[in-house]
């Protein structure tokens, strides 16, 4: 794909990862892990002072264990890199505030509830909703395998893909699928 902007010089000044993967353990349960990095490719200034180039700004994990029904049963935390030591790195426990919650329908408006503002850490939380689609990606298997025919199949509605009224589901689903409003 070629710009305009192709054709601009540009320096890059940040670079922000996000790396997360998901394990299936001996004992039934799922372990999905998360690490964010910011990184800046300057010396930065900030009110604790330089933080060298290439050294993180941000490099925080989030760990937390699943079961088959995306009910959180552990979180835990880390923070090797914050901007501001002994008070960032703070908060990590709080993130405890997971267990019991379950992914899914509410979770957003659960986790923003006991960990949003300043109750949590942005960039944990933040890192916490790619973990979360993370979960579902890794335990999808098991979710087809484990799906009741006679109940609508969990990914219908769930994004543009799987529109009910769209074609994936007439041609995989047909049972589910449902007609645009105005046809016929």
């Amino acid at each position: 794909m070629t710009s305009r902007r192709d054709r601009v010089r540009r320096t890059r000044l940040h670079s922000r990862r996000i790396e997360v993967q998901g394990f299936q353990r001996s004992d039934g349960l799922w372990d999905i892990e998360g690490r964010l990095t910011d990184v800046k490719d300057h010396d930065f200034l900030n009110v604790t002072g330089v933080r060298p180039a290439g050294k993180p700004v941000h490099d925080m994990r989030l760990r937390i264990t699943v079961d088959d029904h995306l009910k959180i049963h552990a979180a835990e935390t880390g923070m090797d890199g914050v901007p501001f030591p002994g008070v960032c790195d703070e908060i990590q426990k709080d993130y405890g505030k997971l267990v019991g919650m379950t992914i899914g329908p509410g979770f957003r408006r659960q986790v923003n509830h006991v960990l949003g503002g300043v109750q949590g850490c942005t960039h944990v939380t933040e890192l916490l909703w790619s973990v979360a689609t993370t979960a579902y990606q890794t335990l999808a298997q098991h979710f087809y395998s484990q799906q009741d025919p006679h109940r609508k199949p969990f990914q219908i509605d769930g994004c543009h893909a799987w529109d009910a009224e769209g074609p994936l589901v007439e041609t995989h689903y047909p049972r589910w699928r449902r007609s645009r409003a105005g046809a016929d």
